[in-house]
């Protein structure tokens, strides 16, 4: 087995990166959704599920921390990390209630010329980490802004057993992975407790629980309309009511992923 794909996403809900490499840290991928966009009135999180053209946002993490924003239509941003006198911003992401730092007004003004609404983006500094999901990893896990957990993976025969089933391809995009391993059975992933990749081991803590974003199409922001494949998954990737595809994992201490290095299963 080894690893085939590594995607970064800066911005949460905005578009990925294609890495070669990356370091592998507490908050998993360096730079992955450190930033995020939110409501001006009342700081609740923006998400391609509800905003289907954030699929068009352009977001290149660079060395130090701060990020460019791209779109159709509208000039390059650059957006600077926070520095320690920024004014925090209470937001909401799902359960979890946040205060971390405003990106500022030119971030601001670009955003919510793009989306239509007055809107606000801000970043997560490592000391404002969330906690991990009750009952999940350690008491030293923290995520930024993803929806639960620092990592996801994905096994490529497990998309393309899935894609078999629906009878058309469907990118591996739509699910939003940070890894992809080729060389395993479709869904093996989820036998797995512990990997390395590397030098790096990894923890998977939980199945990854799908809902409506993977009906979007990564490239054009269209919804599919036999809501595929989260109608096929659900035919056959139900539990408790939920629809399950890839895993949530977290990095044991710092490492290094590269494409192609091999991927051992440790338990």
């Amino acid at each position: 087995m080894f690893l085939s794909a590594i995607y970064r996403y800066p911005l949460k809900s905005g578009q990925a990166e294609t890495l070669e490499a990356s370091s592998v840290g507490a908050l998993g991928l360096t730079g992955d959704r450190r930033w995020m966009v939110v409501r001006e009135d009342n700081g609740q999180f923006l998400t391609q599920r509800a905003w289907p053209q954030m699929t068009q946002i352009g977001a290149l993490h660079q060395h130090d921390g701060s990020l460019i924003l791209q779109a159709p239509g509208m000039g390059a941003l650059h957006v600077a990390v926070p520095g320690d006198e920024a004014p925090l911003r209470g937001v909401t992401l799902w359960r979890d209630l946040l205060q971390v730092p405003d990106a500022g007004e030119a971030a601001a003004a670009w955003l919510s010329a793009l989306l239509g609404k007055a809107l606000r983006l801000v970043h997560c500094p490592a000391q404002r980490a969330r906690f991990l999901p009750s009952g999940y990893g350690s008491v030293d896990d923290r995520a930024a802004f993803p929806d639960g957990f620092p990592l996801l993976l994905i096994g490529q025969a497990s998309l393309d057993e899935l894609n078999r089933r629906i009878g058309r391809p469907m990118a591996m995009l739509r699910f939003r992975p940070n890894l992809v391993v080729e060389g395993a059975e479709a869904f093996a992933e989820d036998t797995w407790t512990r990997i390395r990749i590397g030098d790096t081991t990894l923890r998977v803590l939980k199945p990854s629980v799908r809902c409506i974003l993977v009906t979007l199409d990564p490239a054009s922001g269209a919804r599919s309309p036999d809501k595929e494949p989260l109608t096929t998954l659900k035919t056959f990737r139900s539990h408790d009511g939920n629809v399950l595809f890839g895993q949530n994992l977290a990095a044991d201490g710092e490492g290094v992923v590269a494409r192609g290095m091999s991927v051992e299963v440790l338990g």
